[in-house]
């Protein structure tokens, strides 16, 4: 008999074959295994040959203000609880925005003028109002694309570097058309909030678009998609060549060397990571910023006191921490730089490796795994047993209204998918009952298929959800483009090779198994034929019919519907469905998606979104309750409105009352590992959103800066923690 094959590629509705079963628990993080990264520290003949300085050299380039161009750190951004909560000059027009108004400031929703240099305050929040905030068909009181995000560094050209010279790069400064006030520059503002990095090794990718690939290749963070990428490498021959490099599970590394040379977060334009190597390797680590002496990592390099700087240069903290062969050569490499083509050594040629490795590790130590809920006791189905009533209640209402589905596993994001897919593959009960996972799509699948809104299937970059936060035609997210003409999205490569059209398939490492989708792909209607399963990866050849996997149906870890669905379609079917491009559009929910970021210390990392347009954790229960802010065909089946929570205020703080169980006192208390140094933080300028005063030591034409100095703190914390970001809010 004729097999029957039906694609829900047509996109009409699909009856909803699940029951409305609780899917994954959100568990305790405690021995959560970390993704691993084969060839970093292990093997014969490792990149990292002393794991300890190579988190001291990353945890000393994450502080470091001479990293920046005009003074900024990482931890510029990432100083609270991993986040960031100041609350002057930290408006964005919203710069991601196709639209015109993502180039204008807007006025805020106290009635204010907002824009640069503008100070926050409590009646600004949220920036999307309804006239019932709990009602959303009661009508938009106030919106605005603006968003709150994170001060940076000022508009600039590059020119040059200095090995000597602290702190300042030389560059040009002409106006900036958008960040002044007046004649006179101010910092630029960053177009997303900043999410913490505490908890982030375990992010399959990282930034909310998902642009820092899993793949880390020595050179930026398009992991395989740059054809130019890699490191130069003395190998036995004494010959130095340059090598492409393919360490999977290292997304921070990725991460990590993105924002060095970005030109809104730290660096002049046009600055290299060469120039950035020029710049420290002679230089004392920390020079300008006082290191406590019983700091949990670099302790050991003071006398024994509180001193600025570390007792060792950078160039001697790479040698110790990386193979020989990265660094060791004598030869001049020739590389393309703004000014023209320039010799670089080989140190600082691969310095973007050193660098971005070197910060995986160090931010692979910052796991809060000691939160309340970490502590608790658990019954066999992996549900709490010991939190106060109000709490356990908490995390009843959390599992009912399905905030576990975004929110799964020990880090409480579904990004965490090699994390999560090791726990069940280890212990399929890890996250409740045997279905649990399976219900929640927790598999080493990058790709789901899913349904949305008004039960219509489509597929989606599992860890990233378009929850109607915004308007899915302002902030693409993970539907942006990359400089080399591939979407972000994993489900549009995805589609291409359904379709056959494989030399779109860039990244060639994640794989893909259908019979892992939470909603089937494509189904067998009869009975009499053979059931088989199907594996089949972004790298391999597929010969345009349904293949069975070698290995049996068992390979699947969540095979939740049988056998006889878990088919991909042939290639001839797929590209006749995909051929229409609105067909094609409609077969994917990654318009306005974004990364599902971690509830770990969730009570210290606002403002939230990845607008940050939510100051307090009242304002994104609201948000959930009334069923989001704006509808589309690509928001998830899930985000309704939950009558429970818009009628009763005691549910709204039950849950709160859990969420609150999620953060652990060492981070609010800054306590090792999440101990630093000094930082200076710029919080605005001196003056407010109407008048500057400029001549700023950097260029007269910039905006003078106000100053915070965060005192460097040992790994016995600090007895006086930092404020939340709503706190520092004026009324």
């Amino acid at each position: 008999m004729r097999l029957v094959k039906i694609l829900s590629l047509n996109f009409g509705l699909w009856l909803a074959q699940s029951s409305f079963a609780h899917g994954p628990l959100p568990v305790s993080l405690k021995g959560a295994p970390i993704p691993p990264v084969p060839g970093l520290t292990d093997g014969t003949d490792p990149i990292v040959v002393d794991k300890s300085m190579a988190i001291a050299l990353g945890k000393a380039l994450f502080w470091d203000m001479n990293v920046g161009s005009d003074g900024i750190a990482c931890a510029s951004c990432h100083f609270h609880a991993g986040a960031d909560s100041r609350v002057k000059n930290q408006l964005n027009p919203g710069l991601k925005s196709p639209q015109a108004s993502g180039i204008t400031f807007e006025k805020t929703a106290s009635g204010n003028a907002g824009g640069p240099n503008y100070t926050l305050n409590k009646r600004d929040f949220p920036i999307h109002q309804f006239n019932n905030p709990f009602d959303k068909s009661s009508g938009v009181s106030f919106d605005s694309d603006d968003v709150v995000s994170s001060s940076g560094t000022f508009s600039a050209n590059f020119k040059q570097v200095s090995a000597i010279k602290p702190l300042i790069d030389s560059c040009e400064h002409p106006a900036d058309p958008i960040f002044h006030v007046g004649a006179v520059n101010n910092r630029q503002v960053e177009p997303r909030n900043t999410p913490t990095v505490i908890n982030s090794i375990f992010n399959h990718r990282n930034f909310w678009d998902g642009r820092a690939n899993n793949v880390f290749n020595g050179s930026n963070n398009w992991g395989e998609r740059d054809p130019d990428a890699g490191v130069w490498v003395k190998d036995n021959t004494q010959t130095l060549s340059k090598q492409r490099l393919h360490l999977i599970n290292a997304s921070l590394a990725s991460l990590s060397v993105a924002p060095p040379l970005n030109d809104l977060e730290m660096s002049c334009k046009q600055r290299t990571f060469p120039d950035l190597g020029r710049k420290l390797l002679s230089r004392q680590p920390l020079a300008l910023q006082k290191v406590h002496p019983e700091d949990s990592v670099l302790g050991v390099f003071t006398q024994g006191k509180l001193q600025a700087g570390l007792n060792t240069r950078y160039a001697t903290m790479i040698q110790k921490a990386f193979n020989a062969k990265y660094w060791q050569a004598t030869d001049i490499i020739k590389i393309a730089n703004p000014a023209g083509e320039l010799n670089y050594t080989q140190m600082e040629a691969n310095f973007s490796m050193f660098f971005g490795l070197s910060m995986q590790m160090y931010l692979s130590t910052l796991i809060s795994d000691d939160a309340p809920f970490d502590r608790a006791t658990r019954d066999e189905n992996a549900r709490p047993t010991n939190l106060s009533a109000a709490a356990q209640h908490g995390f009843d209402l959390f599992v009912d209204f399905h905030c576990n589905f975004c929110h799964a596993g020990p880090a409480l994001t579904s990004a965490a998918i090699v994390t999560n897919a090791m726990m069940v593959e280890n212990n399929p009960k890890a996250f409740g009952t045997l279905t649990a996972a399976r219900e929640g799509g927790i598999s080493r699948n990058t790709i789901n298929h899913d349904v949305m809104t008004n039960f219509v299937t489509r597929f989606m970059d599992f860890g990233f959800f378009n929850t109607g936060v915004t308007d899915v035609n302002g902030d693409p997210g993970l539907a942006a483009t990359d400089p080399f003409g591939h979407p972000y999205s994993f489900t549009d490569q995805y589609l291409a090779y359904l379709a056959g059209d494989t030399q779109k398939v860039v990244d060639t490492s994640e794989r893909i198994r259908s019979c892992d989708f939470i909603k089937p792909l494509a189904r067998q209607l009869t009975d009499d034929q053979p059931r088989v399963g199907l594996n089949n990866y972004f790298n391999s050849e597929e010969a345009g019919s349904i293949q069975a996997d070698p290995n049996g149906n068992q390979a699947c870890v969540n095979l939740q519907y049988g056998a006889s669905i878990a088919y991909i379609p042939t290639r001839t079917a797929a590209a006749a469905a995909l051929a229409d491009p609105n067909t094609r559009r409609l077969a994917k929910a990654t318009q306005g998606a974004f990364k599902v970021p971690s509830l770990r210390n969730i009570t210290l990392t606002s403002p939230y979104m990845h607008n940050g347009g939510m100051a307090t954790l009242e304002q994104v229960i609201t948000f959930y309750s009334r069923g989001t802010n704006f509808d589309s065909d690509f928001k998830h089946s899930f985000l309704i409105p939950i009558s429970t929570l818009q009628f009763d205020q005691s549910a709204r703080a039950d849950l709160i009352a859990f969420l609150t169980t999620l953060t652990d006192e060492r981070v609010r208390l800054e306590k090792a590992p999440f101990d630093h140094p000094e930082l200076i933080i710029g919080h605005g300028h001196s003056g407010n959103d109407a008048v500057v005063n400029p001549g700023n030591f950097i260029a007269p034409n910039l905006a003078q800066d106000e100053l915070v100095v965060l005192p460097a703190v040992g790994k016995q914390g600090t007895d006086t923690p930092q404020r939340n970001f709503e706190d520092n809010l004026a009324d």
